[in-house]
């Protein structure tokens, strides 16, 4: 069975030229985020609070082992919106288009985006495989802290979500830089708008997620 370490070989990475995709601008991509709960957020906003559970998040963590606000953030977008909603509805796998309020929003890329490729080799030349997208989540957290650091030119991680094998894509902060969102998105709506219900009805059926 194919293993991976805790954290990587640092010098092996600083060796290792990276593995690059190049996403192009007005790319396609899509979020699901919360406008409700304890934690209420904006389509464009990125976290810098972590690390949470979320797989590839690179915050560090404080003295006593505890995630902290800081001044590393993450975004994580789909390629395809039934992938968004396998994602953030999978731990009871029903789409719930009321708690926490949450929204769809799809919009274009406003820039060409440089990341980090995990849809070929580069994994387990790098001395890890492909359990960076399923196995221990504080595992790939490791490993994302040390791509983020080697690699100081990526803007992020291409990868593909284990519960679909489908692309997603996690940015790192530095991505701002390049002023990577539209003023406006291509689509934004609740779930619970009635204009969604056949589209999000048919979406869970894909992953076979129920709906409510």
């Amino acid at each position: 069975m194919a293993k991976l370490p805790n954290t990587p070989d640092r010098e092996c990475l600083q060796d290792l030229p990276p593995s690059v995709l190049s996403i192009k601008a007005g790319t396609l991509v899509h979020r699901i985020y919360r406008r409700g709960g304890d934690h209420p957020t904006l389509w464009d906003a990125y976290r810098y609070f972590g690390p949470t559970s979320a797989r590839f998040d690179h915050q560090e963590r404080d003295a006593t082992g505890r995630a902290f606000e800081q001044a590393r953030g993450i975004l994580y977008l789909a390629r395809d919106i039934p992938t968004a909603l396998a994602e953030v509805f999978q731990e009871k796998r029903t789409v719930n288009r009321a708690i926490d309020r949450p929204w769809l929003v799809s919009l274009r890329l406003a820039c060409d985006m440089t990341l980090l490729n995990f849809t070929d080799t580069f994994c387990i030349q790098a001395g890890g495989s492909m359990k960076l997208v399923s196995g221990p989540t504080v595992y790939a957290q490791n490993w994302s802290r040390a791509f983020y650091e080697c690699y100081e030119d990526i803007h992020g991680l291409y990868y593909p979500l284990s519960l679909t094998n489908r692309p997603v894509i996690a940015f790192y902060e530095r991505a701002l830089a390049l002023a990577p969102f539209p003023a406006t998105p291509v689509f934004h709506r609740a779930l619970n708008d009635p204009l969604l219900i056949e589209p999000l009805r048919n979406s869970c059926k894909e992953i076979g997620y129920d709906f409510i």
